[in-house]
């Protein structure tokens, strides 16, 4: 049986972290909010919901206020539901003692999140305890676009549950890459929940109510936070954010909105040969990357552009016109227009090889203040869908290893997490089917 430290630990000692790399913004600080979080109980009053609502997109002269994301369905929202401008993804180690324990924390997790997500905000009945809600968003709350996407991480499937015989089966523990220098505090967990909606305030007033709620079932393990530029999101799609690099960042991201190519790429189906509970489920790799923005940003601009293989500027493929146009790597063979180790290139060659290890992104910027050494730390939060994770992200990122762009990129954390299928109905809950099966 596979010792739980190989299923969901860092296992770092081949890729220590640098002197100067930054504390992860998680456990060490929000410990305290689990001390507090005990001394009131909240009901769960989201299996009220009974029906899905219908996702309700950014309207440029809305304040977004009123955005909602449906809950109920065959996948869960924040996978393939278009990005709001705000990401927190929150690790968590679970601490229940049993199965049943577990699907009993599953019960009430669905219930949360399905009435967070559809705006129920529980009213204060006695002011001589702690009121039922933080309060973050104001009396009334609002959904503000939230969803929360839930993951299972590789150690979920350890000994304590008897549930090894359906782990997915390619998840496992991230393994370091070359150029990794991963830090144990920011890294895996047995459950990831990823907060997505239109403002910070609102995924810390749901991550707060989780922690409050659930302070004898999941410890807080890491956390971090993301964000894109409001401006571009309220475009839906016409333009594409820049990362913290100045390139725009996802030009060549699949169509989510393609329910074919995702369900060839994104979804776990028949015939995958993964457990029966995993169909309609997805992997999700998540990527802390520092970039090293000092160093990048003394770098002559013709070097930028062809260390990422696109005009800065336009986002188009080098000895292109338009961001969108398709690089034609058959009619430059040799480089001279998008260099053979240009990130782009090698993140996808567009050849028979590589056809099949396609992956839909999901990326945020993040700021954390300063490193130990004064140098910024920010970077890119990453985040991969994908049905194979070794022909998807772990092709994808082996690709990469040793292009130029690691000279000013480190990733510092993250993990592998299988993000489960949709809940279909009140009656249903996140891994019924996974924890209800006999093994």
């Amino acid at each position: 049986m596979t010792d739980r430290n190989d299923l969901g630990r860092c296992p770092f000692g081949a890729a220590p972290a640098p002197a100067d790399a930054p504390s992860c913004p998680g456990r060490r600080s929000l410990l305290g909010l689990l001390g507090l979080a005990g001394a009131a109980g909240l009901a769960p009053t989201a299996a009220l919901a009974a029906t899905a609502q219908e996702e309700r997109r950014a309207q440029p002269d809305s304040d977004g206020t009123l955005d909602r994301q449906s809950f109920y369905g065959p996948h869960q929202a924040g996978i393939v539901t278009p990005q709001p401008a705000a990401a927190l993804l929150a690790s968590f180690d679970v601490l229940a003692d049993s199965r049943e324990d577990l699907a009993a924390l599953m019960r009430r997790l669905t219930a949360r999140t399905a009435a967070l997500m559809g705006g129920e905000f529980p009213q204060p009945t006695d002011d001589k305890m702690p009121p039922p809600d933080n309060g973050l968003l104001g009396p009334a709350g609002m959904t503000d676009n939230l969803s929360m996407t839930v993951a299972f991480g590789a150690s979920l499937f350890d000994a304590r549950f008897g549930l090894a015989p359906q782990r997915p089966k390619r998840l496992v523990a991230m393994t370091a890459f070359p150029n990794d220098a991963l830090d144990g505090d920011c890294c895996h967990g047995d459950l990831l929940i990823q907060f997505n909606s239109n403002t910070a305030e609102t995924n810390i007033h749901a991550l707060r109510a989780v922690l409050k709620e659930f302070p004898a079932d999941l410890a807080l393990r890491w956390k971090q936070d993301g964000f894109l530029p409001p401006h571009t999101i309220k475009t839906q799609g016409r333009d594409t954010a820049r990362n913290l690099l100045g390139f725009k960042d996802g030009t060549a991201n699949l169509d989510a909105k393609d329910a074919a190519l995702m369900d060839r790429i994104v979804w776990v189906g028949e015939g995958s040969g993964e457990p029966a509970w995993a169909r309609g489920g997805t992997y999700q790799a998540v990527r802390i990357i520092r970039t090293l923005v000092e160093r990048w940003d003394r770098t002559p601009l013709q070097e930028q552009q062809t260390i990422i293989g696109r005009d800065k500027a336009e986002g188009a493929p080098l000895g292109m016109a338009r961001e969108h146009d398709l690089p034609d790597y058959l009619a430059d063979p040799e480089g001279h227009r998008v260099p053979l180790d240009a990130h782009i290139r090698r993140a996808n060659p567009r050849d028979a090889a590589s056809a099949d290890s396609l992956i839909l992104r999901r990326a945020y910027n993040y700021s954390n203040g300063l490193t130990k050494a004064g140098q910024l730390d920010m970077g890119l939060l990453f985040a991969a869908f994908q049905s194979d994770l070794d022909r998807g992200f772990v092709a994808v990122q082996t690709r990469l290893n040793g292009e130029p762009l690691e000279e000013y990129v480190k990733p510092v954390g993250g993990g592998y997490f299988f993000a489960l299928p949709g809940v279909e109905s009140p009656r249903d809950y996140l891994a019924k089917a996974l924890l209800e099966t006999s093994v």
